[in-house]
């Protein structure tokens, strides 16, 4: 069966006592026992605790770095680095290798890297795959960017809120998460 990567992305922050830390290593583990390869930026915070999970629990890991962070290094759970030389050529090679995306908490870097993927779904510049953010954190902000879509299409022949589905869905839990993946890619 043909490997599927999923790609997360989330803060580099979080330390191994944090509960975002946690969070992210539990979702790694998840990943790869449902048997998907698991991709991230490969540095430090959610990028570390996600591949952290997926090595323990035997799986893949892929991390995406760039020359733009010189000073940074890939984590030690990382199996296979692919470097870049800028941040926003590291960006769309993350979304190239993705079958599926997992969007951790984060700050204005993970914001970017959901809005880009995002949009470049929206507008067909990309093929759709599932896209999941974990948690509550950015439900204002997804609930927010629907309601401005909503409201601009009222006049459209097929307003976006009348699409079968959303392209970003929310998952309360790691679990419901991967549960979204698997439904949607077949793995597991």
């Amino acid at each position: 069966m043909e490997e599927k990567i999923i790609t997360v992305f989330g803060s580099s922050r979080p330390q191994e006592d944090d509960a975002d830390y946690a969070e992210a290593r539990g979702l790694g583990e998840l990943l790869a026992k449902a048997g998907f390869a698991v991709c991230s930026g490969a540095y430090g915070g959610v990028m570390e605790a996600v591949s952290r999970g997926a090595k323990t629990a035997g799986g893949k890991t892929y991390g995406v770095t760039a020359d733009f962070f010189s000073a940074a290094k890939a984590n030690a759970w990382i199996d296979v680095e692919v470097r870049m030389k800028t941040w926003d050529e590291r960006l769309f090679e993350l979304i190239k290798l993705g079958d599926g995306f997992v969007v951790c908490k984060g700050g204005t870097g993970t914001l970017a890297e959901l809005a880009v993927l995002w949009e470049m779904q929206n507008k067909a510049v990309t093929k759709r795959r599932p896209i999941v953010t974990l948690g509550e954190f950015w439900t204002p902000i997804l609930s927010r960017v629907r309601e401005v879509e909503v409201a601009a299409n009222k006049n459209a022949t097929r307003p976006w809120a009348e699409s079968a589905e959303p392209l970003v869905k929310i998952a309360g839990t790691a679990k419901a998460a991967v549960g979204y993946l698997v439904e949607n890619l077949g793995k597991s």
